[in-house]
Order: structure tokens, then C-alpha cells, then sequence
């Protein structure tokens, strides 16, 4: 990777974590004096609070954490991809056609049968336009919508910010994705331009570099669709060496969300 691209990213990374942790100290202080507060809230849990001020602490503060980070993991890889591709941040808008919804219906249906998923099941389709598409307008909303503009490829990306996808939520999240690949598909007018659909975790719950092992979700994905912590990062980074690098500037910026607990954590329990 060039030096330049290499700072901008860690850049990007600097100020992402710079900024979570001013908002988050700001929120939990400015709630000190609010019983409904989250961590008052935990306090006043008798059962909680007999285990101790740390267990409590982090136990009211973890899960809210785990939500406000996953936002800030997916307006960086936005902000990432910046570098490499042109982001699109509006909702994907087009039309979606009766035999378009027919053919997912008939995909999803395979894949309950446990048939194997490929690509092109879905690219294969080529729907013939009607004069008038009025009454099948539809838009959608993605996480990560990406366009290469020297290989005019749109990748659109379905992120789950943390390390897996609940089994019961993979076959919708399929579905969700195969509707935006025809609704882009379906906008587009230049013909050599494609469209890939991907599902993203932001990090391996296996560990990086083991097998991602949820079977269930992959009754529904191909292993071309998947983009598994690193792969995801490097994806975003467009280089190999990304995420390498998104984790070794995180780990030097560690120190600033350790800071700002104990700042919060004196604050409600001195």
C-alpha cells in the first residue's frame, strides 16, 4: 500500500475513535444525576449493585458500548472507502419487477431445500422492461453501497458490525439484498456496468484467519457473497494489507476509550 493511502486511513481511523469517545463520555456524564440513566439504572438494580461498583459498571456499560461502536464501525468503513471507490449514500432507487420478486421467491425456496447458493442464480436474470415501470418504483436502503469507477463495478454491502448474524435473520437478509441487486441493476443504463451483493461481519467471531462456521448462514450465501472480518476490511480498504492496518492504528488509539471509562467510571462511583 502507498504511504499516502496508508496515512489517510489511520487518519480516518484516529478521528473516528477520537469522536466516539467524546460523544459517549459526554453522554454518560451529562446522565450522572439521571436515575434512569443507563449506569444509575443498573445502580439501583439491588441485585446487580450487591456484586460490586465493576461488575456493575461495565455490566450497564458493555452492551450500550457494543451498540454505539457498531454505528461508528459503519460510518468508517464508509469513510475508508472514500479513498478507493466513490461511496453512495443515498438509498438504491429504481423499479423492482413482478418476475424479479417470482425469481427470488423461486431462490429462496432452493435454498430451504438446502441446493446450494450461487451467484448466478440472480444474475442470470434478465428482465425486460416495461413502458411504464410507475407502479413497480421501489427504493431500498443499504449499509455500504461502493462504485469502481475504472472497472464500473457497484458493490452493495449488507454489514453486521459484529462477528456473526443471528440464523433466523440470514435467509431475510438474502432476500434484502437480492431486492437491491435488481432495483440497482435495474437503474443502471450503461450495460457494462455490474453489481455485486455481499454479506459483511466486521470482524471473525472464530478468530481472523479460522474457518467462519455458521453453516446456517451460508444456506443462504455463497462463499463469493461473504465478506468475514479481514476479507471485509480489505474489501473496503481495496488492499490486502487493510486491515492490518485499521487494527494496528485502533490499538494505538485504544487508550483514549480506557481513558474515558475511567473518567466515567470515577465520576458515578467515587
Amino acid at each position: 500500500m502507498e504511504q499516502i493511502k496508508e496515512n489517510k486511513i489511520r487518519e480516518k481511523v484516529r478521528y473516528a475513535i477520537k469522536d466516539f469517545v467524546e460523544k459517549f463520555e459526554d453522554r454518560y456524564l451529562k446522565e450522572l444525576n439521571d436515575p434512569t440513566g443507563v449506569i444509575n439504572a443498573k445502580k439501583n438494580n439491588a441485585f446487580v449493585a450487591e456484586l460490586g461498583n465493576e461488575f456493575m459498571f461495565y455490566s450497564a456499560f458493555c452492551r450500550s458500548f457494543d451498540s454505539s461502536f457498531g454505528k461508528v464501525l459503519e460510518k468508517l468503513s464508509n469513510d475508508i472507502a472514500e479513498i478507493s471507490y466513490e461511496v453512495v449514500l443515498e438509498n438504491i432507487s429504481s423499479y423492482l419487477l413482478p418476475e424479479q420478486i417470482q425469481r427470488k421467491s423461486n431462490i429462496m425456496n432452493e435454498y430451504d431445500k438446502h441446493v446450494k447458493p450461487k451467484i448466478e442464480d440472480y444474475t442470470s436474470l434478465h428482465a425486460y422492461k416495461p413502458v411504464n415501470v410507475d407502479s413497480y418504483k421501489k427504493q431500498h436502503v443499504t449499509d455500504n453501497h461502493f462504485y469502481k469507477v475504472d472497472t464500473k463495478e457497484h458493490f452493495i454491502i449488507e454489514l453486521k458490525a459484529g462477528g456473526d448474524l443471528d440464523i433466523k435473520k440470514a435467509k431475510s437478509e438474502k432476500e434484502a439484498l437480492i431486492d437491491q441487486y435488481f432495483i440497482l441493476k435495474n437503474a443502471l443504463t450503461d450495460p457494462e456496468e455490474t453489481v455485486r451483493i455481499y454479506l459483511a461481519t466486521a470482524y471473525n467471531m472464530y478468530g481472523e484467519g479460522n474457518d467462519w462456521k455458521q453453516e446456517r448462514v451460508k444456506q443462504f450465501f455463497a462463499e463469493e457473497e461473504l465478506l468475514i472480518g479481514k476479507e471485509y476490511w480489505d474489501f473496503v480498504c481495496d488492499d490486502s494489507n487493510g486491515y492490518n492496518i485499521i487494527i494496528d492504528e485502533y490499538k494505538k488509539c485504544s487508550h483514549y476509550i480506557l481513558d474515558a471509562l475511567d473518567k466515567i467510571k470515577e465520576a458515578y462511583f467515587k
